[in-house]
């Protein structure tokens, strides 16, 4: 029978650190650095073949972080059995923890795949992960515009310019700092940043509207169309859940898909004292500051009340899902409402909506509908 031996590596932009674990003997053996090259893998793994026997079998892994998924598509393109683990769910000792290097690392990583103490990151399909690249691409220009935004006020501001007549960003906003009575320096100064807003503004137009086109596509058009009946969730939002969740299904309970979000309340309890604490933020970070975003719909409007633009969203979709959508909705603007009349900051509030509107999209994905 082929034994098999974990092979552990701490991976970094500048070096591979490896190592191989057998849990017959306990002992972690040929610990070497290479260089960020995962044909240096492939060779380290041949060289540990000769040495043990030809029938010998291998398991790497390696934590999240920086190098994506692509070191483990390089790896398993070459046949070699990889795995990404999720480093919140690595049992790592405490002693590991006050003392750190790369080699301890790499030697906690091919122990964590030896005891199956961890839990592996889901890879998406190259088709998933590239729409989610696009998307946060996109986010990125979005955060680039608000600073931009913040920018223009801000000098405004300093400056004693206030502008009453209407909204900011309006129309009539933009005029009005196009036509400030500014020396040369400052009109000089205010014109590069709308140049610069100009050319972000105009870009996240045409961006939206390659967002809306991968949405129409066959693999995703369904789907979206099912998240799109729940308030506050459009095509961005809902193209993102689905190409960064991939599979819903992964998740046996709507509990979990939460916990995957990092939208579950912490807790501290020893004994007969329990302690609770704000949400674990161990999660996906990109959706869930889609969804708390997206909880902000619920803080407005009447429960039970439904726009034109969220009829419209609704169109299309069998009566079972719009039911759904819309018990969903009811709820969690009631939900808000009863929070915030309790006293619950609204923060806190739109959080605890949007764990809540994450359980229905689970529910929604995976047919598990009233």
């Amino acid at each position: 029978m082929a034994s098999i031996h974990y092979i552990g590596m701490d991976v970094h932009s500048t070096s591979y650190t490896l190592c191989c674990y057998n849990p017959e003997n306990g002992k972690v053996h040929h610990v070497q650095t290479v260089e960020p090259d995962p044909l240096q893998i492939v060779k380290y793994l041949q060289g540990l073949r000769r040495l043990i026997g030809g029938d010998a079998q291998f398991l790497c892994g390696y934590e999240a972080g920086c190098m994506g998924y692509s070191l483990y598509q390089q790896l398993t393109g070459c046949g070699i059995e990889c795995v990404i683990l999720a480093p919140t769910t690595m049992a790592v000792p405490t002693a590991a923890r006050r003392i750190k290097n790369d080699k301890r690392d790499a030697a906690t990583i091919a122990k964590c795949l030896a005891y199956q103490t961890y839990s592996p990151v889901h890879v998406p399909t190259p088709e998933d992960e590239q729409v989610k690249e696009f998307i946060r691409m996109r986010d990125d220009h979005m955060i680039a515009l608000k600073t931009c935004k913040q920018q223009i006020l801000a000098f405004c501001l300093r400056h004693g310019h206030r502008f009453t007549d209407a909204k900011n960003w309006t129309a009539l906003h933009l005029k009005w700092l196009r036509n400030l009575p500014l020396n040369t320096m400052h009109r000089e100064v205010v014109d590069e940043y709308l140049l610069t807003y100009d050319h972000l503004a105009d870009k996240l137009k045409r961006l939206d509207k390659r967002i809306e086109e991968l949405a129409a596509q066959d693999r995703f058009r369904d789907d979206v169309k099912k998240l799109s009946c729940f308030l506050g969730v459009k095509t961005h939002t809902a193209l993102a859940v689905i190409a960064e969740v991939s599979d819903f299904h992964r998740f046996p309970s709507a509990g979990q898909f939460a916990a995957f979000l990092g939208l579950v309340p912490g807790e501290q309890s020893s004994g007969d004292k329990q302690t609770r604490r704000g949400i674990t933020k161990a999660g996906n970070v990109h959706l869930r500051s889609l969804l708390v975003e997206s909880a902000q719909a619920y803080s407005r409007g009447k429960a039970g009340y439904k726009s034109k633009v969220l009829r419209a969203r609704q169109a299309g979709n069998s009566p079972q899902v719009v039911a759904h959508a819309d018990k969903g909705n009811l709820r969690l603007r009631q939900r808000f409402y009863k929070m915030v009349m309790r006293g619950v900051r609204h923060n806190v509030a739109k959080t605890a909506v949007a764990r809540e509107l994450a359980c229905f999209m689970w529910g929604m994905m995976t047919d598990h509908i009233a």
